[in-house]
């Protein structure tokens, strides 16, 4: 053998023992990847990350982010003070079961029911917010997130943040929303197209309108059915809001949702899977008493099932801020100011309505459709709601930045059905 044909070989074999050590090297590293991801997936009691979730917070990405409960709930994590305890206020609030209010009743049918808070049996720092899957009835569902208001900032938001805000998207007090992300399905390719916050900050006034189009756009058509449909839910919303003057919404969104399997298509499969939907729950998916049992109640530090144990929504308010900042400060968000706000700004102006403890009637809201045989059900084929409630203040005067960013987008909404 030559010299030449010596070098060759020497080269073969080198380069064949670097392909089986890049081999080895990827076994360990995916191996690696799937002990991490059960000791997740245990750490999480049977939640996943939220799959169809286009915008906000994700988990496994940001600090906080959105799971799904083996029953199908949404767990939304409770951000740092004071925006977490502000929206569990606001939902503690809106759903207390002594709560006599007509505008905040009518206020529970535009947003995800509320079932209280869930934390992991091994984290008791970590609080969630427990919430219906508006999502969970469609087969094929195509999501938007709508950012609503002149102002993505609330009126204490420090100038930096402001500044910001502002250069995310300067449209913002011109248009009165912003799209933060989309998921269409296309029948022609029974394939999903997503967009996410960056397609939307690139929509200007001229171009807002084809930008919404595309989330009706199924691949074949303009689903004009949802358009109407979508429009006749805005404007009962927007109904709500020029009827009330005690709350203020800043960055918060609408959640559409509607289905992406043609009319029959859907009902078939509605149809199909009515059986499987009574005779198998997932493993840890409460029944609908379990369910309704946690509707109006707090879950604070448990051991039970999945992590839940249940106390009374009359515990004060401000306990539960005192709890979460406590959690932040043994390690959770040790590197987020802890300071709340100024008493100018202070939840505490939040007008009390939480009973005293002691009281064991706990109210049922009406059971929920999921839980039903899905030949029961009436389709619904369009579902808006409103979602995140970080920045929701105490006013007296009509919120005219989320009125103006909900006709501007009705406005739109009409060219597109027009068109």
């Amino acid at each position: 053998m030559t010299t030449q044909h010596q070098i060759v070989d020497s080269s073969l074999t080198l380069g064949q023992n670097q392909i089986v050590s890049c081999d080895s090297d990827r076994s360990a590293l995916e191996k690696e990847k799937r002990k991490s991801q059960d000791e997740s997936q245990k750490h999480l009691n049977g939640c996943v990350p939220l799959s169809h979730q286009v915008a906000g917070h994700k988990y496994g990405i940001d600090k906080v982010g959105i799971l799904q409960h083996p029953d199908g709930t949404v767990l939304k994590q409770l951000q740092p003070p004071p925006r977490g305890p502000r929206e569990l206020q606001f939902y503690s609030m809106v759903y207390d079961e002594h709560c006599c209010d007509p505008v905040l009743l009518d206020l529970q049918m535009y947003l995800p029911k509320y079932y209280g808070t869930w934390t992991p049996a091994d984290a008791p720092n970590d609080l969630y917010l427990k919430l219906d899957d508006v999502t969970r009835k469609f087969n094929k569902p195509c999501i938007m997130d709508v950012k609503i208001g002149q102002k993505s900032y609330d009126p204490y938001a420090l100038k930096e943040k402001k500044d910001q805000q502002i250069r995310k998207y300067p449209l913002m007090e011109e248009i009165g929303f912003l799209v933060l992300g989309m998921r269409i399905y296309l029948v022609n390719t029974d394939s999903y197209e997503t967009h996410d916050q960056h397609y939307g900050r690139g929509l200007i006034k001229e171009t807002i309108k084809d930008g919404l189009t595309k989330f009706f756009f199924n691949g074949n058509n303009v689903r004009k059915d949802a358009v109407t449909a979508s429009i006749q839910k805005v404007q009962k919303i927007l109904q709500w809001f020029e009827s009330q003057s005690q709350l203020h919404f800043y960055a918060s969104s609408l959640l559409f949702v509607y289905e992406g399997l043609p009319q029959q298509t859907a009902q078939m499969k509605r149809n199909a899977g009515s059986l499987a939907d009574v005779s198998a729950a997932p493993k840890g998916c409460p029944t609908d008493g379990e369910v309704l049992e946690y509707n109006n109640n707090v879950c604070v530090i448990g051991s039970m099932e999945n992590g839940r144990t249940v106390t009374s929504l009359g515990q004060s308010l401000s306990n539960m801020y005192a709890l979460h900042k406590k959690g932040c400060s043994q390690g959770h968000y040790n590197d987020v100011p802890l300071q709340i706000e100024t008493s100018e700004q202070d939840n505490s102006l939040w007008k009390r309505t939480t009973p005293p403890n002691g009281n064991d009637n706990k109210p049922q809201l009406e059971k929920e459709s999921h839980h039903m045989p899905a030949v029961m059900q009436r389709p619904n084929e369009v579902e808006v709601r409103m979602i995140d409630f970080a920045h929701v203040f105490p006013s007296n005067t009509k919120d005219e930045g989320y009125v103006y960013g909900l006709k501007n987008l009705l406005t739109v909404l009409q060219q597109i059905l027009n068109n």
